[in-house]
């Protein structure tokens, strides 16, 4: 629909909208109310009139009045009511001109005060710059472009304020590679990754950035940073996702297949992104299992033979602590260690939670569950969402857990402090 008749069919609408808010208020004050009114005076009166002659009733049987005043109360009484029925009959009706004046103020008053303070308060052109956007969708495209760019340019003022703001330089790689300018991403990348060089989602965002500048080839520095990001994060999404590319891209299928599915774990099943690699998981599974490059791949197989089966519960004390968008995570260490064996990233929306470990959760296929045999169990609820503690963090330590056990129970029970 073209912007004349959007506009058109909402003064259209407008309109409509007014008559009929008039219809409800003018017809109540413009209707004469002689008739009934009148008649309703009338009613008054009799029911008064009738009254008071059965008092002079009652003082009449009580020996009050004689026979004579009563008489006489009794005509008075009726030569009042009769006065003032005439007296009714020949009255004006001030009250029906007085709210025809209103009536007739109102039905100029409401419209003009709806569309003056429309006109006063509201944003008439917005009409027709909706209309134009839905006429022309690549208009809207490019002012949706235009204030990108504008906070590209209020970032980049940052940098330039205080080139250490490394803060400032994640957001500004972020930014630039979600309107895929890779090469001013990977520039603000490496100053970010100079600042913060242990933070996994910067290590992967800036492998990226490599890989896409080199004709996406990930072997090399890039899956080196995603190697350090992953045991640092072992459910860093990006990370997860490069190494499955990785692993497609040198037709370890197998592999591709393994990270792709750990990947697939983190996301919200009903999403594009998760549908994508849940079908890139089901190709690289097809490729390994037809053997397309030999009987190593498949010797790559995640093994699930080692698993422990438990819930994940709260303290009463902290559950007033907890919020919907906190992030809660549960790691399994062997008993000297190290980087986790297997790991879970949940949503702290409703405790207890059911957990399953297994030897496919392992992010070094070296050292999986049913290699250690015995376990430590960390449950942390992350405020920020990071995989690491950070004081205030909800946390809570079961040491000594044997791989193959079920029922098992995890409290968390503390404050990081």
């Amino acid at each position: 629909m073209n912007p004349f008749w959007t506009v058109t069919l909402f003064w259209i609408a407008t309109v409509v909208c007014v008559a009929v808010a008039l219809a409800f208020v003018l017809p109540a004050l413009m209707r004469a109310r002689s008739a009934e009114s009148k008649a309703q005076r009338r009613d008054i009166n009799i029911a008064v009139y009738r009254d008071q002659l059965k008092e002079l009733e009652a003082d009449r049987d009580s020996g009050l009045l004689s026979a004579e005043q009563f008489e006489s109360a009794k005509i008075e009484l009726e030569t009042r009511l009769a006065e003032d029925a005439l007296a009714q009959e020949n009255a004006p009706e001030p009250v029906a001109a007085s709210n025809r004046k209103l009536g007739y103020a109102l039905g100029v008053i409401l419209p003009v005060a709806a569309f003056g303070l429309y006109f006063a308060l509201g944003n008439p052109m917005s009409l027709i710059a909706i209309a134009e956007a839905q006429a022309n969708p690549a208009m809207a495209g490019a002012q949706g472009q235009h204030d990108i760019l504008k906070m590209i340019a209020q970032v980049e003022a940052r940098t330039r304020e205080n080139p250490d703001d490394a803060a400032a330089w994640t957001l500004l790689a972020k930014t630039y590679a979600a309107v895929q300018h890779w090469p001013e991403a990977l520039h603000a990348y490496e100053k970010a990754y100079k600042l913060t060089p242990e933070v996994p989602s910067v290590m992967t965002g800036y492998a990226e950035a490599l890989a896409i500048s080199n004709n996406r080839v990930l072997a090399g520095k890039p899956m080196e940073l995603v190697r350090q990001a992953l045991e640092k994060d072992p459910l860093d999404i990006k990370g997860l996702e490069l190494a499955g590319i990785a692993a497609f891209q040198e037709q370890n299928y197998a592999k591709a297949a393994f990270y792709f599915k750990h990947l697939y774990q983190q996301l919200p099943p009903e999403s594009p992104y998760a549908q994508d690699i849940l079908e890139a998981q089901k190709e690289a599974n097809r490729l390994a299992h037809a053997g397309v490059t030999g009987m190593d791949n498949l010797a790559d197989l995640p093994d699930v033979g080692g698993t422990i089966h438990g819930t994940v519960d709260i303290a009463p004390a902290l559950k007033a602590k907890l919020a919907k968008d906190d992030t809660v995570f549960l790691f399994a260490r062997a008993k000297g260690g190290g980087a986790p064996v297997a790991a879970i990233r949940a949503t702290a929306n409703a405790f207890p939670l059911e957990f399953e470990l297994d030897d496919s959760m392992a992010m070094n296929r070296a050292v999986t569950l049913s290699k250690v045999g015995e376990v430590t169990l960390t449950a942390r609820v992350s405020k920020s969402g990071d995989v690491k503690a950070q004081p205030g963090d909800l946390e809570g330590v079961l040491t000594g857990v044997k791989v193959g056990a079920s029922d098992v129970r995890v409290v968390i029970d503390q404050v990081v402090q």
